[in-house]
């Protein structure tokens, strides 16, 4: 968990990337590496095999009925009866674990993996996501229906922006919707009678202790968990000040706020749009000349300089060896830099822990329609709610936000707990997982502790391939759970 100043003290953070949202946000600019010539190959692509399966949700008041659903990305063989509910984190979708997920059924067929997808991706336009995908127009028009425009008022047919005003009931998708939606995914996942485990990476390990510790008419949501996964994030124990929780609450409800968590002054829905078209771009177009170098749209200093090719261009901006420290929640280790040679430059992977073709499938969800590895709409209330958590410890924060995570001191001693410190959370990730077992009496032999920090980046543990210290221990923990009567 990233670790900053507030309020004059220092804190463990438990909405892991608001620390770093500007990262996470600049980062998506780097991803706009399109083909700079209407004559751009088009990519050819596999038919998709792999789809989201939406279910019915939690009734959120005042949300019409269409919103009040939950996706789920389910990897692995039907017949395995065990599930590992993964959570995303900040503006991350259900395809960022797509790569991940099919290489752990991979390794262990009893396993089937389900990656929640939010109901506020259903805001998105896929249309022309999914024709790139599958190959039916190229990156240029991919870029002209999304970006284009913005600098061309000729390019008549484009994406349309959706006013804040006509979707204000989001202002109250916090943590109650979030664990309601989820509750609905662990239910289904434990009708297949086996083993559940609920994950979560960056802000999503906060939803995971949200839930485990949410008082369901009396009985901690870990009563139906097996395990719990901790990539990267987690929860704060110190609680946000009734106060603050005001405070934050007022500022959202204003007229004019957005319902969206906007990184840097960069409102929604750009953020997900530049990551998921950029990675788009650098996988299925990864030789061409990058249009976004020269678009005026990127920070100077993401922008190579020399001329790079989409591949080029996304890896300088998201690689821990080349890309600003602001960058942080962003990057992995993609390798050495851009290449030495050729006019137009391309993308030297040497050395990467994450390949960066891997990292570029996990954003733009290549293979999959309708969804890709980005949200264009994050929640700001599911922001604020995650400071009143506190490892599921009653608090004044809890009653302003609606928030019932109160159960901590209440998980079953059986519980197995797994958590993984990389670049943002390293020990402190690990410190959260030991106080929330210690609190309910949890043996510190269920516990899998494993410190990364300053070797694996913040979407290493979800990235790298194919050595992965993070998936060598989950591999094993989820043998120990499955091995259980």
């Amino acid at each position: 968990m990233h670790r900053m100043r507030q309020g004059g003290r220092r804190r463990v953070i438990h909405r892991v990337v608001v620390g770093a949202a500007v990262a996470a946000i600049a980062s998506s600019f780097a991803g706009i590496g399109f083909a700079g010539s209407a004559g751009a190959s088009t990519p050819q692509v596999a038919a998709p095999r792999t789809a989201v399966t939406w279910m019915h949700g939690f009734d959120a008041p005042g949300t019409p009925a269409r919103y009040n659903t939950v996706g789920v990305l389910k990897i692995g063989p039907a017949r395995a009866k065990n599930v590992l509910v993964l959570e995303p984190g900040t503006s991350a979708g259900s395809a960022y674990f797509a790569p991940l997920a099919r290489w752990i059924v991979t390794l262990d067929p009893g396993w089937q993996v389900w990656s929640v997808e939010r109901r506020e991706n259903l805001l998105e336009d896929q249309t022309q996501l999914n024709a790139y995908k599958q190959g039916t127009i190229n990156s240029t028009q991919l870029f002209n229906y999304y970006l284009g425009y913005l600098k061309d008022p000729g390019i008549t047919q484009h994406f349309q922006l959706i006013p804040d005003a006509s979707v204000a009931f989001a202002k109250q998708w916090g943590m109650q919707v979030a664990v309601g939606d989820l509750h609905t995914v662990i239910k289904s996942a434990r009708k297949l009678g086996g083993h559940v485990v609920l994950g979560g990476h960056s802000l999503g390990g906060s939803v995971v202790t949200a839930y485990a510790t949410w008082d369901f008419h009396g009985h901690a949501g870990a009563k139906g968990l097996d395990g719990l996964v901790y990539i990267d994030g987690g929860s704060d124990p110190t609680p946000l000040t009734s106060a603050q929780a005001t405070a934050e609450l007022q500022a959202l409800d204003a007229p004019a706020a957005s319902p969206w968590l906007s990184f840097g002054g960069i409102g929604a829905p750009f953020a997900g749009v530049f990551n998921a078209t950029g990675s788009a771009a650098a996988l299925l177009d990864p030789r061409a000349p990058s249009l976004g170098q020269s678009s005026g749209l990127l920070p100077a200093n993401i922008v190579p300089p020399v001329p790079v090719t989409n591949l080029g261009q996304y890896g300088f901006a998201l690689n821990v060896a080349t890309s600003p420290p602001s960058l942080i929640a962003a990057q992995a280790h993609l390798g050495q830099g851009v290449a030495a040679r050729g006019p137009v430059h391309g993308w030297d992977g040497k050395g990467r822990l994450t390949p960066i073709e891997r990292y570029a499938t996990m954003f733009s969800g290549a293979g999959i329609l309708n969804t890709d590895g980005t949200e264009w709409y994050f929640p700001h209330r599911l922001t604020d709610d995650t400071g009143a958590v506190a490892n599921g410890n009653a608090n004044a924060a809890q009653s302003v936000m609606d928030v019932h995570a109160t159960m901590g001191h209440h998980l079953p001693s059986h519980l197995l707990i797994y958590a993984f410190g990389a670049q943002l959370g390293g020990q402190s990730v690990l410190t959260a997982a030991q106080l929330l077992a210690q609190q309910s009496r949890i043996p510190s032999g269920n516990l899998t502790l494993v410190n990364e920090f300053g070797v694996y980046a913040h979407n290493d543990p979800a990235g790298a391939y194919p050595k992965n210290v993070f998936v060598d221990n989950l591999v094993p923990f989820l043998h120990k759970v499955s091995s259980r009567t």
